[in-house]
């Protein structure tokens, strides 16, 4: 009876440890890039080209369930979701209704710079190290994820990106360039949008999904950016 007794308390302690990988992935769609950087690299359609991009690496991630661009994208215009930021309950309903999707992503560059000094030691994405260069692009975008039901804002972050111009290789990125990006394909510019989405998708992997411990890095990379912020400012 005993060995009954510790084999069930086994199977059940297995089961409440291994729910969390059979739990539901979200379900997400992303909106068309805004961009108030002035980059010179923004053009037509460049909006959406990056919504394709971050839709693939979401996908690809497998934490994550996406919902077609296609699909979501005349339903945000009508709405006007991603020039308000977030809807009524109502109109959000009818979104996630409408879309299929418990939560939007909204994304904007807010800041690119080329030819930026980086006098640390090096930079890390998504598990993959760079060397510490004198010469880097720089990228930075505002990130909204909105629930669909409520139209709150659920998770917002500032997710940065540096890269050099030249020995860069993200094996991890699976997203091709084509269209309006497709000769910043080999240039920092294209590596930093390279370094920015996956930088993105851990993020929200983090944040949304595997959760925990990992936000740390994150909370971390936050930190630092709030004060190179405030230095800045105080150098104006």
């Amino acid at each position: 009876m005993k060995h009954k007794i510790i084999a069930v308390l086994l199977t059940v302690t297995s089961f409440i440890f291994l729910a969390p990988v059979y739990a539901a992935k979200p379900v997400m769609g992303v909106a068309e890039f805004d961009n108030t950087s002035g980059a010179a690299w923004w053009s037509g359609g460049v909006g959406m080209e990056l919504s394709g991009m971050l839709t693939n690496e979401l996908a690809n991630s497998k934490n994550f369930t996406m919902v077609e661009r296609s699909k979501i994208e005349s339903v945000l215009q009508e709405q006007d979701l991603a020039g308000a930021g977030r809807t009524s309950p109502g109109t959000g309903a009818k979104i996630g209704k409408l879309t299929g999707a418990q939560y939007i992503v909204l994304s904007t560059v807010t800041a690119y710079e080329n030819n930026v000094e980086d006098t640390g030691g090096g930079i890390s994405y998504g598990g993959i190290s760079i060397g510490g260069k004198k010469k880097s692009s720089y990228i930075a975008v505002d990130l909204r994820v909105v629930d669909s039901s409520s139209g709150e804002i659920s998770f917002n972050r500032t997710v940065e990106a540096r890269s050099g111009g030249m020995g860069i290789n993200f094996g991890i990125f699976k997203s091709g360039f084509g269209g309006a990006l497709k000769k910043q394909k080999k240039t920092p510019a294209g590596k930093a949008i390279r370094a920015v989405m996956v930088e993105i998708v851990d993020y929200l992997s983090c944040a949304m999904v595997v959760k925990g411990n990992c936000m740390a890095e994150f909370d971390a990379k936050e930190a630092k950016r709030k004060e190179s912020l405030k230095s800045a400012i105080q150098l104006d």
